[in-house]
C-alpha cells in the first residue's frame, strides 16, 4: 500500500530529509507542499501532514487550525517541526490536535521512527469496526473523495445481505453477527486475497460494505465473491433450515411469513474521468444498481456502465 505524506515547506529542509531517509521504501511517497498551495493539496487528503514550522510564510497555529477544519482531513495526523524550543510555544500547537512537535535541529533516526509509527498507527485505526475490523464512513468517504480529485478509473462495490432481518429475527443478534464478519471475510479474500493493486474494503454498517478496485475484473471478483458466500454460508442455518431452503418468521400480525435463506447483493459502479462529480452522484447510482440486483432471487450482482 503506497503511504502519501505531505510536507509543507517553503524551502526545502525538511522535504529533503524525509525523502532522503525513506529513498529505499518505495510505498512511502513524499510530495512538497508550499503554504500558499495548502488549499488546493487537502483536496488529495494525504495520510500524513508534515509541517516545517520554519520556513512556513505565516502563522503556524492558523495553519494547523485550517488543517484540522477542513472536514476530509480533520483525522489527518500532523507532525510540526520547529527550532522553536519554548514549551509554551510547543503546548499551543498541541492544543491545536497536533500529533508531534519535533525540535530542529532534526535527529533522523527520531523523526524517522515517528514517521513509521505514524503510519502504522493510522493502518490499526482504520479497522475502526469493532465487528469486522473495517474502515468505516469517514474513510470510506476519503478513499472515494480522493480517487475523484485524482481523476482516476475504478469500480464501486456496494454489498448487503438479502433477508438478514429474518435470520436475525430466527437464530438472534450474535448469530447475526458472525454472518456478517463471514461476510467482510469472504469480500475481503477476493478483493484482497488475489493481489489487487489500490484496492480497499469498508464496512458502511449493519449489513452494509464497500469495496473500490481498480482494473476491469470486477465482474470476475463479484462471482467469486457469490459463488464462496453461498457455498458457506449454509453453515451458519440448522440442517432443517438449510434443507428446507426458507425461514419461517412470525410477523407483527403473528402470521407465519416464509423467508429466503441468507444471500448477498452487489450493485457495481463504473467510475471514469469526469463520469461523476462527487461521491453523491456515485452513491446514487450505486443504491439504484444495488435496488436492481437486490430484485433478483438470490445473490446476485449488477453492474452499472452507462457512459
Amino acid at each position: 500500500m503506497e503511504h502519501e505524506i505531505f510536507v509543507i515547506d517553503d524551502e526545502n529542509q525538511v522535504f529533503e530529509i524525509a525523502k532522503e531517509m525513506f529513498d529505499n521504501e518505495k510505498s512511502y511517497r513524499f510530495k512538497k507542499v508550499k503554504t500558499k498551495q495548502i488549499e488546493d493539496a487537502l483536496k488529495s487528503i494525504p495520510e500524513l501532514i508534515i509541517i516545517n514550522e520554519d520556513t512556513v510564510d505565516r502563522s503556524i497555529l492558523e495553519l494547523c487550525r485550517q488543517i484540522r477544519n477542513d472536514e476530509d482531513n480533520s483525522i489527518t495526523p500532523i507532525i510540526v517541526v520547529s527550532s522553536n524550543r519554548e514549551k509554551e510555544h510547543r503546548l499551543e500547537i498541541l492544543k491545536c490536535a497536533i500529533e508531534y512537535y519535533i525540535i530542529s535541529p532534526i535527529d533522523k533516526e527520531y523523526f524517522y521512527c515517528t514517521i513509521k509509527n505514524v503510519i502504522r498507527l493510522i493502518n490499526t485505526n482504520r479497522m475502526v469496526s469493532p465487528l469486522t475490523g473495517l474502515p468505516g464512513n469517514v474513510q470510506i468517504h476519503a478513499e472515494l473523495k480522493k480517487r475523484l480529485s485524482r481523476k482516476e478509473n475504478f469500480a464501486v462495490l456496494y454489498l448487503d445481505l438479502d433477508n438478514f432481518k429474518a435470520y436475525n429475527d430466527v437464530y438472534g443478534f450474535l448469530k447475526g453477527d458472525e454472518i456478517i464478519k463471514f461476510t467482510a471475510r469472504t469480500i475481503l479474500n477476493h478483493v484482497h486475497g488475489n493481489n489487487i493493486q489500490n484496492s480497499f474494503v469498508g464496512h458502511i454498517g449493519g449489513d452494509d460494505f464497500i469495496a473500490i478496485i481498480d482494473g476491469n475484473n470486477y465482474e470476475e471478483i463479484c462471482q467469486d465473491i457469490i459463488a464462496e458466500f453461498d457455498a458457506k454460508v449454509l453453515e451458519y442455518f440448522t440442517q432443517e433450515d438449510a434443507k428446507k431452503g426458507f425461514l419461517e418468521v412470525a410477523n407483527r400480525r403473528n402470521i407465519i411469513e416464509q423467508f429466503p435463506l441468507t444471500s448477498i447483493s452487489i450493485g457495481v459502479v463504473v467510475v471514469e474521468v469526469k463520469k461523476f462529480h462527487n461521491i453523491l452522484e456515485i452513491g446514487e447510482v450505486g443504491a439504484q444498481i444495488k435496488h436492481i440486483a437486490k430484485t433478483i432471487m438470490g445473490s446476485s450482482y449488477a453492474i452499472d456502465r452507462r457512459k
